[in-house]
């Protein structure tokens, strides 16, 4: 398997070394190898976040300390989300080759779909129980966390996921500790939200291996001002609601948490200090709705994200929403959606 992106002399990748969060380590035959395996559909944003830091910090350092490589299914062409097919340097089964032989790779990358509940493989999950067993770190970007879970690697784990995925894994998966944090790491596994947090992932380890001032050289040239921390919070407002004020973000980060067991809005006003009336007037000005209106349209989609996403029963859907009754839940999905739980289900 050969790795790509070695425009200087390349270092010799032949000695394993985990990312450990307490070591740096540039040494001259220290060269960290990545495996990627991109699965149809993967977000190109989001590999191309990890990815090119990888690349600018090797020009910085005019030196080659990263490289990685790209491998598909069948060793073809992967098409992504955007619809470019990115052509690849192996498949899944010589990945698992490289890994078996424990001369690399230090890290396997994996991108997933929106589809992801479909594209769970024997050829992926043989390459995973290998990482596992030769104790070679996996880093799911985006949906791919779903593939660890169904894979069982998860298992008293905490994990992240895309926000959008967020409930359905949770649902699916009960015994999961889902956060939603940018990314979430132990010793060998990596769970991140993907897109631009993938960017927020890379720099640490690129600050952890070469050094703070190396990462911010990296930082100047993609003109981001910093990275996040693992521990921030993935926002899931929307654009046009990204003027909104602290109070008003902090009430919805509230509802968020209690999607399954709704709070009464006077519950809510004590947990930010602040009155009913200043956060209806503030909901009004920001947001051009009441809290209590928009608490339910976000349960709503909410629901409507597992319906499309999942297998589970609808009558379930409407108890994780925070619904007590099944047709008080389909009511209001109709009056939202145009159309009931099932006929949304069908037509998906």
């Amino acid at each position: 398997m050969t790795f790509m992106n070695a425009p200087f002399s390349p270092g010799d990748g032949s000695r394993i070394v985990e990312w450990n969060p307490g070591q740096r380590v540039i040494g001259a035959q220290d060269v960290y190898q990545l495996v990627i395996l991109a699965l149809p559909g993967f977000s190109q944003l989001g590999l191309s976040s990890f990815v090119d830091p990888l690349r600018l910090a090797n020009s910085v350092c005019d030196r080659t300390f990263f490289k990685w490589t790209l491998a598909s299914l069948d060793g073809k062409p992967v098409e992504c989300a955007s619809g470019f097919a990115l052509s690849v340097n192996s498949d899944f089964s010589s990945a698992g080759e490289c890994v078996q032989t424990g001369k690399g790779p230090n890290m396997v990358i994996v991108c997933a779909s929106e589809r992801v509940e479909k594209q769970a493989s024997t050829s992926l999950s043989k390459v995973l129980r290998l990482c596992r067993r030769h104790g070679v770190p996996i880093t799911a970007l985006g949906t791919a966390t779903w593939l660890l879970a169904e894979s069982g690697l998860l298992e008293n784990t905490a994990c992240t996921i895309h926000w959008d995925k967020r409930a359905a894994l949770s649902e699916t998966f009960s015994s999961l500790q889902v956060t939603d944090h940018l990314f979430v790491r132990d010793t060998h596994l990596v769970t991140c939200a993907g897109e631009f947090a993938s960017f927020d992932l890379v720099m640490e380890l690129i600050s952890e291996r070469l050094g703070k001032e190396t990462a911010l050289a990296v930082c100047r040239h993609t003109t981001a001002e910093q990275w996040r921390s693992p521990s921030d919070r993935q926002w899931t407002i929307n654009v046009a609601e990204a003027s909104i004020c602290k109070p008003v973000a902090d009430v919805i980060r509230i509802m968020e948490e209690h999607f399954e067991d709704p709070l009464p809005l006077r519950d809510i006003a004590k947990c930010v200090g602040r009155s009913q009336r200043q956060i209806e007037r503030l909901f009004r000005r920001a947001l051009s709705s009441s809290p209590m209106r928009y608490y339910l349209h976000s349960r709503l989609s909410r629901a409507k994200r597992l319906i499309e996403q999942t297998e589970l029963p609808v009558v379930e859907i409407s108890i994780a929403c925070g619904f007590a009754s099944a047709s008080h839940f389909s009511k209001c999905f109709r009056q939202a959606f145009g159309m009931n739980p099932s006929a949304c289900r069908a037509g998906r």
